[in-house]
């Protein structure tokens, strides 16, 4: 059975969200001590934790405040994240990647097996196919084009402001590709690992900054920009108090990290922060024209979930043939020994006896073979159910 449980921003705002990472690690390792959990992948993005997971038997699990599902409605729900259905701005592309990241590092970690392997293989290529396809993603909208639209609605023109973006991983890159068509003053890039930020630096043809200097530039900066993974806020009232007071009023702050980077406690110096959640907010120009070619990729998903279903059925019955296939060869060529040892044949007449044995089996397995595939192919999970315990079939 696949298994999918999740926390994500339709049910949760940042604080929610970041309060349940541990409880959902929690519930996770509570299901490894108690379940034969055959595979896994975890997918965490700024707005979203998910777990997949391949186990024995049907389950049933406590009541959680985390959404549970399973087998068909859980493929269903990772073909539609993968083609930016499920995301906040509806088409974005971050989450194709991040899906990509998450079953590499299943791969890594060799947590992934042949089922979900198949079907996060799937999921990447619906996903890119629904965008070549629709116009899903017209536009080129992205979290970090939307953070960016954020800013100007509540900062009004972009142009000639100074922008510090603080990480230089993948949501700040995002953020900051983002923001070189706003004609922006300077981009100015700190990041814990200095070599990363001269190298998104480079790429935007802005400043890179050591993380450590950051507060001696931080009078310089109209808009913050935080996306880094830090598990703990690393900019307080305290930190950025000795600004003066006018330029903080001035100050834009926009914290795009899951954990939060930026304390709540800036607001009391009148500095103008936002988070992930103030992203459900951002006025979306092409919103529907994009939920127009959201009926084009339902019809895409539908269809290859139909196939993947097929293939997925496929894959359980492999088990099976290949057990019966053999233990039949094994008693088949038990049995000629057994023969072959009490009679005084030529080679010919042995090579005749090998023949008619192999076809007297295949002969009898063929109807056997015939109707798994049948089954299969009608997702008649009964018969199957029943192959596996007549035949010793995990």
């Amino acid at each position: 059975m696949l298994l999918n449980i999740r926390i994500d921003y339709k049910i949760a705002d940042i604080g929610t969200m970041e309060q349940s990472y541990s409880k959902l690690d929690d519930l996770n390792s509570k299901l490894h001590e108690e379940l034969n959990i055959q595979e896994e992948v975890t997918l965490k993005t700024c707005n979203r934790y998910e777990i997949y997971l391949i186990v024995d038997d049907d389950v049933t699990l406590p009541t959680t405040n985390f959404i549970v599902e399973k087998d068909d409605v859980a493929i269903n729900h990772l073909l539609r994240l993968a083609s930016g259905l499920e995301s906040m701005i509806m088409g974005e592309d971050q989450i194709l990647g991040q899906i990509k990241t998450a079953r590499k590092n299943a791969i890594k970690e060799a947590t992934i097996g042949p089922k979900l392997e198949k079907v996060f293989t799937k999921a990447i290529h619906v996903g890119q196919s629904i965008r070549k396809n629709t116009h899903i993603n017209e536009g080129g909208v992205s979290v970090g084009s939307g953070a960016v639209e954020l800013i100007e609605q509540k900062y009004g023109s972009l142009k000639g402001k100074n922008v510090l973006i603080v990480g230089a991983g993948e949501m700040g890159t995002v953020v900051s590709k983002a923001l070189l068509e706003k004609q922006t003053n300077a981009i100015v890039v700190a990041n814990r690992t200095y070599d990363k930020a001269q190298q998104l630096a480079k790429e935007l043809d802005g400043i890179a900054i050591r993380f450590n200097s950051m507060d001696e530039n931080l009078h310089k900066i109209d808009i913050l920009i935080s996306a880094t993974g830090a598990p703990h806020t690393l900019i307080n009232k305290k930190r950025i108090e000795v600004l003066p007071k006018e330029h903080l009023e001035n100050m834009v702050m926009l914290d795009l990290a899951n954990p939060r980077d930026i304390d709540d406690d800036v607001r009391e110096l009148k500095v103008q922060l936002y988070n992930i959640d103030d992203l459900r907010y951002v006025t979306d120009k092409n919103k529907k024209k994009r939920e127009e070619e959201a009926v084009k990729a339902e019809a895409i998903i539908e269809e290859e979930t139909i196939l993947l279903k097929n293939s997925l059925k496929q894959l359980e019955i492999s088990p099976i043939l290949s057990s019966l296939n053999v233990e039949a060869e094994k008693i088949r060529k038990q049995e000629l020994d057994k023969t072959l040892n009490m009679l005084d044949l030529s080679d010919k007449e042995v090579k005749v006896l090998n023949q008619l044995t192999h076809s007297i089996v295949d002969k009898m397995m063929f109807d056997i073979i015939k109707n798994l595939k049948k089954a299969a192919n009608e997702n008649d999970d009964e018969t199957i159910r029943c192959a596996k315990k007549l035949f010793n079939s995990k």
